[in-house]
């Protein structure tokens, strides 16, 4: 198991489905009304061809704390970098 998602079988992207996943890092923003908090270096499979991003739902769940904490300290902009559990 590879950050979370299954990867017994190379996974082909669900978009474009013309290449294997790679592991990568990606971005991810969260919005709520005036709050914006992006977390950069998520772990996650990026498909080299198109670009799409995946990450494993353990891993947005825990990007989403980081972010939801920092709202609740009343940041309304701020950049995060992912920290593993």
């Amino acid at each position: 198991m590879v950050l979370g998602l299954k990867k017994e079988a190379a996974m082909k992207c669900s978009i474009c489905g013309a290449a294997e996943l790679a592991e990568g890092h990606v971005t991810l923003t969260f919005e709520r009304e005036n709050t914006t908090i992006v977390v950069k270096d998520v772990p996650g499979l990026v498909c080299p061809n198109c670009g799409e991003e995946h990450v494993s739902e353990e891993t947005a769940s825990h990007a989403l704390e980081a972010a939801e904490r920092a709202a609740a300290n009343g940041s309304e902009v701020e950049v995060l970098h992912y920290k593993a559990a």
